[in-house]
């Protein structure tokens, strides 16, 4: 009997030091840095009188208070498909020289100490002031509608597009789309309008690009977008 009670007891002391469980805290959750809110400068389509400048930006907030590093970086073109100027700082601005007479567009993305990123901030643009400049070229066209590489359903689609120029001159469009990449089938010639409906066919890709021309003989060609039909 006495045997009986002792291992009672003793099962109660070992079910008292197991589950009292580890009162210690679970380490917080990592999480990534919001993204950049705003790009202070230079604003979104600025000419610039000097080719040097001070880049400045909001700054991100990181969830747990982690350490935020920036990365700056400078393209000639929208898509960044080659960067002209990339530099990272702790601080919210980086003074940067850049040629004169360019076109670029700059984005900013915050990491934490832990090597978390957030998404990439907006896009700006803007135009550095060349020497004895009588007319900058416009701004390379930005894609509105159809999605870059989405889908698209119906028998056509309206093309849709954005395009600015520095000097505010009025801008003209050449609109190419083709099933082949690059394309090169022009269906709309010196349009005024920023959009054009084209005929689709099912199970097909289609490629296009606008060139944005001012009235002074500059032109910007834009990328290659393309989309797919169901």
């Amino acid at each position: 009997m006495k045997n009986i009670k002792l291992l009672v007891i003793l099962g109660i002391i070992l079910a008292s030091c197991s589950g009292g469980g580890d009162d210690t805290p679970a380490p917080e959750e990592n999480k990534a840095p919001g993204k950049v809110g705003s790009l202070t400068y230079p604003t979104n389509n600025l000419l610039c009188i000097s080719n040097t400048l001070l880049f400045e930006w909001a700054d991100a907030i990181d969830p747990n208070g982690d350490p935020i590093t920036y990365l700056l970086e400078i393209s000639k073109d929208n898509q960044f498909s080659s960067i002209e100027e990339s530099t990272t700082t702790t601080a919210n601005s980086k003074s940067v020289t850049l040629e004169k007479g360019i076109a670029y567009y700059w984005r900013v993305k915050a990491t934490d100490s832990k090597g978390l990123s957030s998404d990439y901030s907006t896009v700006f643009q803007f135009y550095t002031e060349g020497i004895a400049e009588v007319n900058h070229l416009p701004f390379a066209p930005s894609i509105t509608a159809p999605a870059n590489e989405g889908t698209a359903s119906g028998a056509t689609t309206n093309l849709q597009w954005d395009a600015s120029d520095v000097d505010n001159d009025p801008l003209t469009y050449d609109v190419y789309f083709d099933t082949v990449n690059p394309p090169v089938t022009k269906v709309g010639d010196n349009q005024s309008a920023k959009s054009l409906t084209v005929n689709l066919s099912a199970a097909t890709t289609y490629y296009w690009k606008v060139v944005a021309k001012d009235d002074k003989g500059g032109q910007a060609i834009g990328q290659v977008w393309s989309f797919s039909v169901n």
